[in-house]
C-alpha cells in the first residue's frame, strides 16, 4: 500500500517535477509504460508522489483513507494510461485521478458531526504566539474542512493549502477558473466563523479562510457555476 511512511521526506517541489535532470519527460515515461516498460510507471509515480500524497491527505484528512485513495488512483492511472489524450500535462492528469479518488472516498464516508467550543477563548492557549501547538492547529483546520462539500474542499485544499495556481486547479478539476474561484469563496465563507480565532497564528498556506485571497477577488458565490 502507498502511504505516508513510503513517501516520507519527499518535498512538494520534488514531487512536482515533469522531468528529472537528464531523464525522460513525464510523457515519455507514459509512452514507455504503454509500450511495456515495467519500470516506467513507477518512475513517473515516484517523481510526483510527494505532491500527490499531499493532495490525497489534505483532501480526505485521514492518513489511512488518503493512502487507500492514492493507491486506488495509481492503480486506475496504471490501467487507464491508454486513455490519456495529451490535452493536459501528465502531472495534471495524475492529480485529477487522485482528486477524484479522494472526493469519491469523502462521498462514501459517513457524515461526521464536528463539535466546537461555544467560547473561542477556550482554544486560546493553543494559538498564543510562541506557544501554538501545530498539531492541535492542524486538527482544528482539518475538522473544519470536514464541514465542506467534497468539491469545495478539494478546490480549497489545492488553492489555499497547497498553493496551486487557480488555472492549474481548474485543469485538475476539469472546471472553469471561475468555478474554482467560486468554490474557494464559498468554502472560505463557510469556514471563517470556525477558524477566525486562528488568524495570525497559522503558517502561510495553512489557513483556508485567509489563504489565496486573489482566487476570490471580486467573485460572488453565484459566479462561476458554484459547486
Amino acid at each position: 500500500m502507498v502511504g505516508p511512511r513510503k513517501l516520507r521526506g519527499r518535498g512538494a517541489d520534488e514531487g512536482h517535477r515533469t522531468r528529472d535532470v537528464g531523464g525522460p519527460s513525464d510523457a515519455e515515461l507514459l509512452r514507455r509504460h504503454l509500450a511495456g516498460d515495467p519500470e516506467a510507471f513507477g518512475t513517473l509515480f515516484t517523481r510526483h508522489s510527494g505532491r500527490l500524497w499531499a493532495v490525497a491527505l489534505r483532501t480526505v484528512g485521514d492518513p489511512e483513507d488518503a493512502a487507500d485513495a492514492l493507491q486506488e488512483a495509481m492503480i486506475s492511472a496504471f490501467r487507464r494510461a491508454g486513455d490519456f489524450r495529451g490535452d493536459s500535462a501528465v502531472s495534471t492528469w495524475l492529480h485529477r485521478i487522485v482528486v477524484n479518488a479522494a472526493v469519491d472516498r469523502l462521498r462514501r464516508r459517513p457524515t461526521r458531526t464536528v463539535s466546537w467550543p461555544s467560547d473561542p477563548d477556550e482554544l486560546e492557549p493553543f494559538f498564543t504566539p510562541g506557544t501554538a501547538d501545530a498539531t492541535e492547529t492542524r486538527l482544528d483546520v482539518d475538522a473544519a474542512l470536514r464541514m465542506l462539500p467534497p468539491q469545495q474542499r478539494a478546490a480549497l485544499v489545492l488553492v489555499d493549502m497547497l498553493g496551486y495556481p487557480v488555472a492549474e486547479v481548474a485543469a485538475i478539476l476539469g472546471v472553469s477558473q471561475g468555478t474554482v474561484k467560486s468554490r474557494c469563496a464559498r468554502g472560505r465563507a463557510r469556514l471563517l466563523p470556525y477558524l477566525s480565532h486562528l488568524r495570525g497564528s497559522l503558517p502561510r498556506g495553512d489557513s483556508p479562510a485567509a489563504g489565496n485571497q486573489s482566487a476570490a477577488d471580486g467573485v460572488s458565490p453565484e459566479q462561476g457555476g458554484g459547486g
